[in-house]
């Protein structure tokens, strides 16, 4: 058989990072046995590189060496080179950025590895520049010492390598050789005075430069301002929404948000926008929205629902990954602008210099000679300047703002990677799905869209199993314990925002394979990805990062479910991971804010409102989403019993759930409402009596 290793096989593959490499001298190979067992009989190590789509240093090291004729044939004559996806493969991403962390204290992408055929680690980094620097040797000049390496000092590479991938197996797989009590509520409190301390109290975020956002610490704290009360909480909370809202990681034209920003006071971003982060802001700015009442919240969720749509929206349902941090190979080029640029689209001199002013557009600029814009001048501040009211400020800033979106939309557009991913549509789907509830059914309806297409595309109805990906009708690779998790729960808030019992029998679906393919009941844990022979180390994904913790969001959508479902034993395998799970938790509450916030509502029990009707009175809703409630499980049920037997047998629930049972309308009314936390009001049909009890039950300091 011919060596599939003597070509580039990336062509082969759908995914458009993947795709980007097959032009390259090097002969790419996928993550496949093939790849693998050829590195073996030729006795050389694997190149392996793991990048994405939108990653800046991922395209300037393919243009400095992947693309580099002699650098090719260095790679090709002495490695198999193996380029991977992290988004289609997180898992092989988290095996070896974990060791990346282990020995270097820090990773980031492209993750460059060099290993054994059978995927020991023995060098990793991250970019190597094609020539040396002061700091580190050239990409060149690394290849060829890896090659010597190899060929004279083998056993030193074979020691490394049994070291660093005992040291990846205990990282990721290891559990506690005893169980403790699920952490109580008072891990709250040590999670936000966390947060507290590590806030950026002069610029708004967390940490120094680069400045990530950090939607769960957000969300953490403004729990802890309703549950416990304190001003800090919600100061910090509000910091960073300002900030982020305020500052350049904000797209001011057209809404959505880049990625991080490199510096400590959010002007520069990496101008690349991830499905993710678009979702996990949107909910935190909703959450911001009522915990505060301040609706320019309100319109940060609003502008960011509809760019997704807009931009990463597919027409069939689904959402599209990322966006490019670049256009005509430059990053950023779409986004910014210069003062002459202003005047040239907007004409009136005037509008020109007050929208300059508003966004910080100057001469100098702040990035390259051009600006990123931010909110540099306020409506009052700018109303004071030109002699208007706020409303006639407000009214030329919006019409400058559609003038200039209008413009930019005819220059060269960043590159979209259309894999439609389950998870990160299942992240999507709760924020258009939350956003319905509170403010339009528009929102619910496309969280129902999105729902409807990654169940079409994704979800096995004869295996009960989830797909990876989708792009351009090929379906690739297992679901991970991210996608059976996160899709679950915005299955389950598409059925809370309209009602659909069909989205709950698909979150009853995910959860009922997401407990059969990644509980282990030996160890009580969940781990991240199926059990696999092509994996080094089985990882469990207990941290919250660029995304909530799977194992967070699973234990969460657990114990909501087992509301419906109390004969599944969902309840049993939450307890059983956080017990597990105890020890990290309690120790460091804010690198597992996923983990703390299920372990709470754990803790305190759901507030549950079970709304007997054809449809929630719209009082009710604006009653039920007026305020942060991050452990209300608002259910919905028929009027009467006769269809609630119906549903039942879609859902493939035996009997009557506690939480529906006699729960039905009474005294003819059109809705009767039902509260409950351990205990339970009576039938309520007055808003006012659905307010006075959602009171009483409330956590409150």
């Amino acid at each position: 058989m011919s060596d599939p290793t003597r070509r580039n096989r990336l062509d082969e593959e759908a995914s458009p990072y993947l795709r980007q490499h097959a032009d390259n001298p090097v002969h790419w190979q996928p993550w496949d046995d093939d790849a693998f067992e050829a590195a073996a009989e030729r006795d050389v190590p694997v190149f392996l590189s793991v990048g994405y789509s939108a990653c800046h240093w991922c395209h300037v090291m393919a243009e400095e060496s992947f693309a580099d004729d002699d650098v090719a044939e260095t790679v090709n004559e002495h490695f198999v080179p193996v380029k991977v996806d992290r988004e289609e493969r997180p898992d092989v991403d988290d095996v070896y950025m974990t060791v990346a962390q282990l020995v270097r204290g820090g990773g980031g992408w492209p993750l460059s590895v060099f290993l054994t055929p059978d995927r020991r680690p023995f060098w990793v980094g991250t970019y190597v520049p094609k020539e040396a620097t002061r700091n580190q040797p050239g990409f060149e000049q690394l290849l060829e010492d890896v090659h010597e390496a190899w060929e004279t000092d083998r056993e030193s590479i074979e020691e490394r390598a049994d070291q660093w991938a005992a040291a990846a197996r205990g990282e990721l797989e290891a559990v506690p050789d005893e169980a403790g009590d699920p952490p109580g509520a008072e891990v709250l409190s040590e999670a936000a005075a966390d947060a507290v301390r590590s806030a950026d109290r002069a610029n708004g975020g967390f940490g120094r430069q680069p400045k990530f956002p950090q939607p769960g610490r957000v969300r953490l704290l403004l729990r802890a301002a309703r549950e416990l009360g304190g001003d800090d909480y919600r100061e910090v909370a509000a910091d960073a929404l300002d900030a982020m809202a305020n500052g350049g990681l904000y797209d001011h034209l057209g809404g959505g948000f880049h990625r991080y920003c490199t510096d400590s006071d959010w002007t520069v971003p990496h101008f690349e926008k991830m499905l993710y982060d678009q979702a996990e802001l949107s909910t935190a700015y909703l959450a911001g929205y009522q915990a505060t009442g301040e609706e320019r919240y309100a319109d940060v969720v609003e502008s960011t629902l509809a760019f997704t749509d807009r931009e990463l929206g597919h027409d069939a349902g689904g959402f599209f990954s990322t966006l490019d941090a670049r256009s005509d190979g430059v990053e950023g080029k779409f986004y910014v602008w210069t003062p002459g640029e202003v005047r040239e689209v907007l004409g009136d001199d005037d509008l020109a210099a007050l929208a300059c002013d508003r966004w910080g557009i100057t001469d100098a600029g702040n990035f390259e000679g051009a600006t990123v814009l931010t909110a540099d001048a306020s409506l009052t501040a700018l109303a004071d300047e030109y002699g208007l009211s706020e409303d006639e400020a407000a009214a030329r800033v919006e019409n400058a703002r559609e003038a200039l979106f209008a413009a930019r939309s005819s220059r060269t557009r960043p590159a979209r990677d259309e894999k439609i991913i389950g998870s990160w549509n299942g992240l999507m789907v709760s924020a258009f799905a939350r956003a319905g509830l509170a403010f339009d059914d528009e929102y619910a309806a496309r969280a129902a869209d999105a729902l409807g297409f990654v169940r079409e595309h994704l979800w096995s109805e004869d295996e009960n199993r989830l797909a990876r990906r989708w792009k351009d009708g090929d379906v690739k690779g297992d679901g991970y314990l991210e996608d059976y998790a996160f899709l679950a729960r915005g299955a389950l808030d598409t059925y809370a925002a309209t009602g659909d019992h069909d989205h709950l029998a698909f979150a009853l679906d995910l959860a009922r394979a997401l407990c059969e393919v990644f509980y282990d009941a030996d160890v009580e844990a969940l781990y991240a990805a199926p059990a696999s022979d092509d994996l080094l180390a089985r990882p469990q994904d207990l941290t919250d990062q660029s995304t909530p913790s799977p194992a967070g969001v699973a234990v969460d959508v657990l114990q909501r479910l087992d509301a419906f479902a109390p004969d599944e034993a969902f309840g049993d395998i939450v307890d059983a991971v956080l017990s597990t799970h105890a020890e990290t938790i309690e120790n460091s509450p804010l690198q597992h804010v996923s983990l703390v916030d299920a372990a709470v509502t754990r803790a305190n029990g759901l507030l549950e409102t079970t709304v007997a009707a054809d449809r929630v009175p719209d009082e009710w809703r604006a009653l039920l989403t007026e305020s942060y409630r991050p452990d209300l499980l608002l259910t919905r049920r028929p009027r009467g019993d006769g269809e609630l037997d119906a549903w039942l047998d879609d859902l493939g629930v035996a009997e009557t759930p506690a939480i529906w049972a006699d729960r039905g309308a009474r005294d003819g009314a059109d809705a009767t409402a039902y509260v409950c936390r351990r205990a339970c009001s009576p039938p309520l049909h007055e808003t006012a009596e659905v307010d006075s009890w959602l009171a009483d039950f409330a956590v409150t300091p």
